[in-house]
Protein backbone atom coordinates (compact mmCIF):
# COMPACT_ATOMS: atom_id res chain seq x y z
CA UNK A 1 0.00 0.00 0.00
CA UNK A 2 1.50 3.19 -0.92
CA UNK A 3 2.56 5.84 1.59
CA UNK A 4 0.01 8.56 2.66
CA UNK A 5 0.75 11.99 0.81
CA UNK A 6 1.37 13.79 3.86
CA UNK A 7 4.53 13.55 6.09
CA UNK A 8 4.18 13.16 9.39
CA UNK A 9 4.08 16.25 9.95
CA UNK A 10 1.08 16.76 7.36
CA UNK A 11 3.05 18.42 4.85
CA UNK A 12 2.43 16.94 1.30
CA UNK A 13 5.52 15.38 -0.09
CA UNK A 14 6.34 16.77 -3.24
CA UNK A 15 8.39 15.27 -5.72
CA UNK A 16 10.73 17.34 -8.17
CA UNK A 17 11.41 15.49 -11.48
CA UNK A 18 14.35 17.27 -13.64
CA UNK A 19 11.78 19.21 -15.84
CA UNK A 20 10.19 20.59 -12.76
CA UNK A 21 13.73 22.02 -11.87
CA UNK A 22 13.91 24.06 -15.21
CA UNK A 23 11.40 25.71 -14.67
CA UNK A 24 11.86 28.47 -13.21
CA UNK A 25 14.22 30.12 -16.07
CA UNK A 26 12.47 28.34 -18.63
CA UNK A 27 9.05 30.20 -17.78
CA UNK A 28 9.92 32.57 -15.44
CA UNK A 29 8.36 30.92 -12.64
CA UNK A 30 9.14 30.80 -9.05
CA UNK A 31 8.66 27.04 -8.36
CA UNK A 32 8.40 27.38 -4.77
CA UNK A 33 6.34 30.29 -4.32
CA UNK A 34 3.62 28.63 -6.76
CA UNK A 35 3.71 25.09 -4.85
CA UNK A 36 3.44 27.19 -1.13
CA UNK A 37 0.19 28.70 -3.19
CA UNK A 38 -1.29 25.55 -4.00
CA UNK A 39 -0.20 23.17 -1.45
CA UNK A 40 0.93 25.76 2.26
CA UNK A 41 3.86 23.70 3.15
CA UNK A 42 5.34 21.04 1.77
CA UNK A 43 8.36 18.78 1.70
CA UNK A 44 10.18 18.82 -1.53
CA UNK A 45 11.85 15.79 -2.45
CA UNK A 46 14.92 15.55 -5.54
CA UNK A 47 16.20 12.14 -6.64
CA UNK A 48 19.81 11.84 -7.02
CA UNK A 49 19.32 10.61 -10.49
CA UNK A 50 17.94 14.02 -10.90
CA UNK A 51 20.58 15.80 -9.80
CA UNK A 52 22.63 13.60 -11.89
CA UNK A 53 20.88 14.72 -14.61
CA UNK A 54 20.56 18.45 -14.14
CA UNK A 55 24.85 18.03 -13.55
CA UNK A 56 25.25 17.13 -16.87
CA UNK A 57 23.05 19.68 -18.25
CA UNK A 58 25.14 22.31 -16.10
CA UNK A 59 27.93 21.43 -18.24
CA UNK A 60 26.95 22.58 -20.76
CA UNK A 61 26.31 25.85 -22.55
CA UNK A 62 23.02 28.17 -23.50
CA UNK A 63 20.01 28.55 -22.12
CA UNK A 64 19.55 24.91 -20.97
CA UNK A 65 22.65 24.89 -19.09
CA UNK A 66 22.07 28.07 -17.07
CA UNK A 67 18.72 26.53 -16.73
CA UNK A 68 20.14 23.66 -15.11
CA UNK A 69 22.58 25.25 -12.93
CA UNK A 70 19.37 27.25 -11.43
CA UNK A 71 17.68 23.78 -10.98
CA UNK A 72 20.83 22.36 -9.53
CA UNK A 73 20.50 25.57 -7.13
CA UNK A 74 16.91 24.45 -6.07
CA UNK A 75 17.20 20.90 -5.63
CA UNK A 76 19.67 21.69 -2.68
CA UNK A 77 16.60 23.65 -1.17
CA UNK A 78 14.95 19.90 -1.15
CA UNK A 79 15.25 16.25 0.70
CA UNK A 80 17.86 14.56 -2.12
CA UNK A 81 16.92 10.76 -1.91
CA UNK A 82 18.29 7.37 -3.71
CA UNK A 83 15.45 6.33 -5.61
CA UNK A 84 16.12 2.62 -4.66
CA UNK A 85 14.74 1.59 -8.07
CA UNK A 86 16.54 -0.49 -11.22
CA UNK A 87 14.30 1.08 -13.41
CA UNK A 88 16.38 2.10 -16.48
CA UNK A 89 14.93 5.55 -17.20
CA UNK A 90 14.70 8.28 -14.91
CA UNK A 91 10.62 8.31 -15.17
CA UNK A 92 10.64 5.57 -14.38
CA UNK A 93 12.80 5.72 -11.18
CA UNK A 94 10.37 8.87 -10.51
CA UNK A 95 7.08 7.07 -11.04
CA UNK A 96 7.99 4.42 -8.95
CA UNK A 97 9.25 6.56 -6.04
CA UNK A 98 6.56 8.75 -6.10
CA UNK A 99 4.08 5.34 -5.63
CA UNK A 100 5.94 3.56 -2.79
CA UNK A 101 6.47 6.97 -0.91
CA UNK A 102 2.72 8.71 -1.31
CA UNK A 103 4.10 11.60 -3.55
CA UNK A 104 2.80 14.40 -5.49
CA UNK A 105 5.66 14.94 -8.81
CA UNK A 106 6.16 17.86 -10.29
CA UNK A 107 6.63 17.75 -14.14
CA UNK A 108 5.65 19.51 -17.23
CA UNK A 109 7.20 16.47 -19.31
CA UNK A 110 3.60 15.52 -20.47
CA UNK A 111 4.45 11.50 -21.51
CA UNK A 112 5.28 11.53 -17.50
CA UNK A 113 2.76 13.27 -16.47
CA UNK A 114 0.26 11.37 -18.22
CA UNK A 115 2.31 7.84 -17.00
CA UNK A 116 1.75 9.34 -13.91
CA UNK A 117 -1.68 10.24 -13.70
CA UNK A 118 -2.51 6.46 -15.02
CA UNK A 119 -0.74 5.46 -12.32
CA UNK A 120 -3.57 6.85 -10.33
CA UNK A 121 -0.44 9.73 -8.85
CA UNK A 122 -1.38 13.54 -8.25
CA UNK A 123 0.74 15.63 -10.74
CA UNK A 124 1.42 19.01 -10.51
CA UNK A 125 2.30 21.26 -14.12
CA UNK A 126 2.50 24.25 -16.04
CA UNK A 127 -1.22 25.87 -16.83
CA UNK A 128 -1.28 28.73 -19.57
CA UNK A 129 2.54 28.96 -19.36
CA UNK A 130 2.59 30.68 -15.80
CA UNK A 131 1.01 29.27 -12.81
CA UNK A 132 0.88 25.95 -11.68
CA UNK A 133 -1.97 23.48 -11.50
CA UNK A 134 -2.59 20.32 -9.22
CA UNK A 135 -4.15 16.54 -11.25
CA UNK A 136 -5.55 14.69 -9.76
CA UNK A 137 -4.63 10.74 -10.41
Amino acid sequence: MAADRHGCSGRVRVLLDTNALLMPVQFGIDLYDELMALFGDFEPITLEEVIGELSGLARGHGRDAAAARVGLAMARRSTVVPSESRAEHVDDRVTEYARREGCTVVTNDRQLRNALLREGIDVVSMRRGRTLELMRG
